[in-house]
């Protein structure tokens, strides 16, 4: 008769301690290996890889339906229909208004510490933004514009350089080519500041001829449309120039006079460096008229908008701020006017608070940002913070109040407060047009996932067996012996049945075979 029993209990004898130390270590260590694999790809990527892998490749063999996949729903109301264009609308990419220059900033940046400040996504879009507004369908006529056509479409700078040089060679009033050269070539403000007067001159002379002609003929117009896009890129570029290099009162001027030369040309957001400047000559009175202007429901928003707003409301009562205080008496009306534009500025973008009060380091801004996103916050906070530190007890008010904010939209993703709900496309995007060495801000915080927790637990379990198999391998065999034994107890139970079922003949030539 086959003794499952005795098979067993005779297996498990010959198992020596030494297998079990083996068994318990090599077992902690694959789990070990899984744990690291996990935490690091849900740092990087925000996800579990095994829950990513089993999402994937698992429920489409089970048959689940993706939850993911576009549907056609003709029932949709018009709030649901407009939702979904500011949600789409929120996850685009913006020219940053206040970038910095190539060569004279984020040049000088990697020569001192040999990191790269901007990714390949970032200047690519920057390359896109250059053929969009610099180029036109007439470049061809133009041996000069034809060869800066393909200067903005080169990946090396090196090469761009070259190209802008060949095109000075061919026209020495070409505008596009001082541009580039300011942008990448100079390695200070001064001398950039010094090629975008040349540019100024040589893109004035184009505006005013393409001006002329530009009613003749579509293709005239066009041109004309990429002229005005230079002139103001150029004088945009001047007035920064000014800005840093202290003239604020000149770049204040270049701007105002910007903005109604060409007040179409909003979208580009040259209000947001009048802001700027104005809060660097301390004009507050000034910033609340551009506020009240741009400000609007009707506009989009900004993070410099909400916390300049916030700014201006703190400064009000922040000096005599204090949380004790507040707490015996209550809120006045002003210092609630405050508290609710930090709560109004905070569900816009929550993660400018942390930079404002140092509790994230600051990087340099990227080119691209993303409207409520990290990249939003780093190239606020770059920029602003002094402005914060200037205003006595304004980081305080904040300190005390930002994390408030929170409570009134417990569910972000789902639900706004005085916005729409919170993109959850902000993570990714991001991911792209930040630096690898730049600890992305994630809001709302995830959760660990269920594979990172149970990958944990069984590490820690099996670690704890191998080191316990180790100390005590006599006492852990005997435990283990226990435990399969009570293991194998229903399939003994069902071998006992199916022996009492069948035939002992069946079972001696079992035995035979």
């Amino acid at each position: 008769m086959f003794n499952a029993d005795s098979s067993l209990t005779a297996f498990l004898n010959t198992l020596t301690p030494k297998f079990y130390v083996a068994l318990t270590g090599t077992s902690s260590l694959i789990s070990g290996l899984i744990l690291i694999f996990e935490w690091w790809y849900f740092r990087k990527y925000g996800t579990s890889f095994i829950e990513q892998v089993s999402v994937s490749h698992l429920r489409p063999l089970l048959g689940a339906v993706d939850n993911n996949l576009p549907s056609v729903n003709f029932t949709a109301s018009n709030g649901e229909a407009e939702s979904n264009r500011q949600n789409v609308s929120e996850c685009k990419v913006w020219r940053n208004p206040l970038n910095l220059f190539r060569g004279a900033e984020y040049s000088r940046y990697t020569w001192v510490t040999g990191r790269e400040p901007l990714t390949y996504y970032d200047m690519n879009l920057s390359a896109q933004d250059h053929q969009t507004f610099f180029t036109c369908d007439t470049d061809h006529v133009r041996p000069a514009d034809a060869v800066m056509q393909k200067a903005w479409r080169e990946r090396h700078a090196q090469a761009r350089m070259k190209a802008a040089y060949q095109a000075l060679e061919l026209n020495n009033e070409c505008a596009t080519a001082y541009v580039l050269l300011a942008e990448e070539e100079t390695t200070t403000i001064l001398e950039a500041e010094k090629l975008f007067k040349q540019a100024l001159k040589a893109g004035e002379l184009c505006y005013r001829r393409s001006q002329q002609l530009q009613h003749h003929s579509p293709q005239q117009e066009a041109q004309h449309r990429r002229d005005t896009n230079v002139l103001v890129y150029i004088k945009r570029r001047l007035a920064m120039c000014a800005r840093k290099l202290g003239r604020i009162r000149e770049a204040v001027k270049l701007m105002r006079d910007l903005m109604k030369e060409f007040p179409l040309l909003s979208m580009l957001n040259i209000h947001e460096n009048l802001l700027e400047a104005l809060l660097e000559l301390q004009a507050y009175a000034d910033v609340q008229v551009v506020l009240a202007k741009y400000d609007d429901i009707s506009l989009p928003k900004s993070a410099t908008i909400c916390y300049t707003a916030a700014l201006l409301k703190a400064r009000a009562v922040s000096d005599k701020f204090s949380p004790e205080a507040a707490s015996r008496r209550g809120l006045s009306t002003a210092e609630m006017n405050a508290v609710e534009a930090i709560h109004r500025a905070v569900e816009f973008n929550p993660h400018v608070p942390k930079y404002l009060l140092e509790m994230k380091s600051l990087i340099l801004p990227p080119e691209h940002i993303l409207k409520r996103g990290d990249s939003e916050a780093i190239a606020y906070a770059f920029f602003h913070l002094q402005h914060w530190k200037r205003v006595e007890g304004a980081l305080n008010l904040l300190h005390c109040t930002w994390e408030g904010t929170f409570r009134m939209i417990p569910y972000p993703l789902e639900k706004g407060h005085l916005f729409y709900p919170y993109p959850s496309c902000t993570e990714t995007a991001d991911r792209e047009l930040l630096p690898s060495f730049h600890e992305v801000s994630v809001y709302p915080k995830k959760e660990l996932p269920f594979f990172i927790l149970f990958t944990a637990g069984l590490c820690s379990f099996t670690a704890m067996l191998a080191l316990l198999t180790h100390q005590f391998p006599e006492l852990m065999g005997v435990f283990a012996k226990a435990f399969f034994s009570t293991l194998f107890a229903p399939f003994n139970f069902v071998m006992e049945k199916i022996e009492s079922v069948l035939p002992s003949s069946f079972w001696h030539l079992l035995t035979r075979i």
